[in-house]
């Protein structure tokens, strides 16, 4: 029965394994027909479609965040626009001349601009190499032979990449393309961009002509748009094609974002502090493509990331009218509208808070336009820019001695330090006694002395900064010494970084026993205390340094926060802490902590120095009286002639209203002859801020044209 059992089972199981096999050898058949069909029957009509099919990945730019004012004014933001871009095909160097030359062309009859390292110009023809050094190594990487002129060498360039044309203009228009690709290199995966910003009518053009033009392709992309002009281009700066310089500082900091050489990045200004937020994430599309360039599908793959908007603590009104202020001062400097010609070079102006340190308008003069950079700039508008030393942003890049406006520190350490009080009067009689001065003629004396022969007799602190008297300030410093003079300087901000959110800000200069032996070598004396104590020796302040000091000064000595950024919100909504801001700019800046010794400045040596500041405008007997003498609010403020070499820096530093301060207000010119010169800008920034209806400002023509030196 078993054996009977077993035997069944056993034909039940060839029975299944021969069906298995049936069916194997069935499905194997299928196949092989199936491959006959493709490689043999229909092999060349597949092989045809797949040699003429290519899939890239592309690039979806996210829109770059938004810049704006504290009002919600747009300054800077991101519209859509149009570039133009090309990738590498599999065609022939005739028929990739004539897609560039027409390309080319059509770029340049509507006024758009290209990429061009070529290092040959014509008409005439010349190398476009700073150093010979860097000419000899471009020969011999291209094997341009030593003797070679450069028309030599540009038509070496047209026959090696076979350009079959004998239009000089038409070559060079090739030869900046071609020489990009070489340069730059191109493939069926990664672009060249052309030109970041081209015209409405370029892109239509160069879409009809798409048959054309193989390997070009116009990118509707996010475009940086500048809406204000020149406004704040000190601020916001520049967005412009990476550098070699920004890859070394992403990879030294160790930051782990990814760039393409077609990429735009900040490089000076909010744009560059905050290159991180503003950036965004960039998105992901796939391209399909014929091999001869003709597009045949896109999609996309992964959704662009917008990056953050940034809201700037500065009022765009205000703003333009510190900007327009300023100019139009130096220009009246310099054509004699005071009296007197000074060649005034260029200028700042800061207005803050005082009780935040927030920046409600900071400008520099001369100015750029920021949109040149991101389009392109040309070589004359460059020229023209380092000419003026336009880049340079004077308000926190330039330090310079302070002058009489230093006063102001010298009397509240005086006062604090017990060297004089509010009532003691110090006989000003013309020069003063120092050690080591034998020859009176050469003792330091106060302005006043030098311009009419006589001091100011007895003063008191208020008469002395109405008069802006150096005796006064000689005498009270010698008494204290440079010691206590220089924990003061420290404790107003002088001497450090502010922390503004901007780099090249420069941490200036205070005046002080070790700087000196530093620099110079020399020991420390009663003459180096007595220059510091007005504003002269090694001190350098920067005009926004000079604003946080302003601030201390007026709201009684309680220390700020400077700040030119308000918010920073993310593409979703999100607003990014103060603390998180303040430590990624601390990082990215390498602001270091503030160690100064604070002090608590009693309310005696507050209205007193107070005081003397509005004796300055509203005492007929002070230096800034008769700008002020028809304003309807009061105005604290204190003018500074701060002689460097030959040159006269020119300052004006104040705040309003002088019973409950808000703003805090610093103006300095280059060689602009006497601080009294800028009082009026700041009167109209003043004005602007309080939305007062004043009138013309009076110039009093009567003014002595004398420097009053050390003033």
């Amino acid at each position: 029965m078993n054996k009977l059992r077993h035997k069944s089972d056993l034909e039940k199981s060839n029975f299944r394994y021969n069906i298995l096999t049936t069916c194997a050898y069935f499905v194997g058949i299928v196949i092989l027909i199936q491959l006959f069909n493709i490689q043999i029957v229909n092999g060349a009509e597949y092989r045809e479609t797949s040699n003429t099919r290519l899939s890239r990945e592309g690039k979806i730019e996210a829109a770059r965040g938004s810049i704006s004012d504290r009002t919600g004014t747009t300054l800077v933001s991101t519209d859509l626009g149009a570039s133009v871009e090309m990738y590498k095909t599999n065609v022939d160097d005739e028929t990739l001349n004539n897609s560039i030359l027409l390309m080319t062309n059509i770029l340049k009859q509507n006024g758009d601009t290209y990429i061009n390292p070529f290092p040959i110009s014509i008409n005439p023809y010349e190398f476009l190499f700073n150093t010979e050094e860097e000419l000899a190594n471009w020969r011999n990487t291209y094997k341009i032979p030593d003797a070679a002129s450069a028309e030599e060498a540009f038509y070496l360039f047209r026959d090696k990449y076979n350009i079959q044309n004998d239009n000089p203009e038409e070559i060079a228009q090739i030869l900046a393309i071609r020489y990009a690709i070489t340069t730059e290199g191109y493939s069926t995966t990664r672009t060249l961009q052309i030109s970041p910003a081209i015209t409405a009518e370029s892109a239509i053009q160069l879409q009809e002509m798409s048959q054309s033009l193989t390997g070009v392709r116009v990118v509707q992309e996010p475009v940086r748009k500048y809406y204000t002009g020149n406004l704040a281009s000190h601020i916001i700066g520049y967005v412009q094609r990476i550098r070699d310089k920004n890859v070394e500082e992403f990879k030294a900091r160790g930051d782990n974002y990814e760039y393409e050489p077609d990429d735009k990045v900040g490089q000076t200004g909010i744009e560059y502090v905050f290159e991180e937020y503003l950036r965004g994430q960039d998105g992901i599309k796939q391209i399909d493509m014929s091999v001869d360039g003709t597009i045949t599908g896109e999609y996309t793959a992964e959704e662009a990331i917008g990056g953050a908007n940034i809201v700037l603590t500065i009022d765009a009104n205000l703003q333009g009218i510190t900007e327009r202020a300023l100019a139009a001062n130096i220009e009246k400097i310099r054509n004699g509208g005071f009296g007197t010609v000074y060649n005034a070079e260029g200028g700042s102006a800061v207005v803050m808070n005082v009780n935040t340190g927030e920046i409600l308008a900071m400008a520099s003069y001369p100015d750029y336009t920021p949109e040149y950079y991101y389009q392109g700039i040309t070589q004359a508008q460059l020229d023209e820019y380092n000419a003026g030393n336009n880049m340079h942003f004077r308000a926190i890049s330039s330090a310079y001695a302070p002058g009489s406006t230093f006063k102001m520190i010298t009397a509240v350490a005086a006062l604090e330090s017990g060297a004089t009080t509010t009532t003691e009067k110090i006989n000003d009689n013309g020069r003063y006694p120092v050690e080591g001065i034998t020859d009176y003629n050469k003792l330091p004396a106060c302005w006043i002395y030098n311009s009419y022969g006589h001091g100011h007799g007895p003063l008191n602190v208020v008469g002395a900064l109405e008069k802006s008297c150096n005796y006064f300030f000689y005498e009270v410093a010698s008494r204290m010494g440079i010691d206590v003079l220089e924990k003061y300087a420290r404790f107003y901000g002088l001497g450090s970084k502010t922390g503004v959110e901007l780099s090249s800000e420069r941490a200036g200069i205070v005046a002080c026993r070790e700087d000196l032996k530093e620099s110079t070598g020399e020991i420390w004396s009663q003459g180096h205390t007595v220059s510091a104590a007005i504003g002269q020796g090694r001190n350098n302040v920067t005009p926004l340094q000079m604003a946080r000091y302003i601030s201390m000064i007026a709201n009684g000595g309680k220390k700020v926060n400077t700040t030119i950024v308000k918010d920073v919100i993310l593409s979703n909504g999100t607003y990014v802490s103060r603390s998180e801001i303040e430590e990624f700019v601390n990082k990215k800046l390498n602001i270091p902590e503030d160690t100064s010794e604070n002090f608590e400045i009693s309310e005696e040596t507050t209205r007193a120095v107070l005081q003397g500041m509005l004796s300055v405008t509203d005492d007929a007997g002070g230096t800034a009286y008769q700008v002020f003498q028809d304003f309807n609010i009061q105005v604290g403020g204190k003018t500074g002639s701060a002689e460097a070499g030959s040159k006269v820096h020119a300052w004006f530093v104040g705040f309003a209203p002088f019973d409950n301060p808000e703003i805090a207000v610093v103006v300095m010119v280059e060689n602009g002859g006497h601080g009294y010169y800028t009082a009026e800008v700041v009167r109209e920034i003043i004005a602007e801020y309080f939305g007062m209806n004043v009138q013309e400002v009076k110039e009093a023509m009567n003014v002595s044209s004398e420097i009053e030196s050390f003033r």
